[in-house]
């Protein structure tokens, strides 16, 4: 299934955990040996194969005893890369500000 916008965050979660399975039946490890290798219990790593949540701290000890750490930086790519940042040369910034509306139809109170 290919993850996309239009997936419920169930399925999302869903088919993570399912390809996370895959992912480790094919190195082939089991679920004792990932438990020894990231210091995250069998118990927990059963509970996220089966589309349970189980933290962002666990989910990083994970990916990287099955040395899936640079797929990371995917997630969130670094906003100092992106090629428009090759052309603008401002500062970063520091918040987010809603836009505003522009109301066009502004009128004073005697004009109708």
């Amino acid at each position: 299934m290919k993850i996309n916008k239009d997936l419920q965050d169930k399925a999302i979660a869903a088919e993570i955990s399912a390809r996370f399975k895959q992912y480790r039946i094919a190195c082939p490890m089991t679920r004792a040996e990932l438990a020894e290798k990231s210091m995250v219990s069998v118990g927990t790593i059963a509970r996220f194969e089966n589309g349970s949540d189980i933290g962002l701290l666990n989910l990083i000890k994970l990916l990287k005893a099955l040395e899936l750490e640079a797929n990371l930086d995917m997630l969130i790519p670094d906003p100092q890369e992106r090629p428009s940042n090759y052309i603008d040369n401002s500062t970063p910034k520091q918040r987010a500000r809603k836009r505003r509306k522009t109301d066009n139809d502004w009128k004073w109170g005697d004009e109708e």
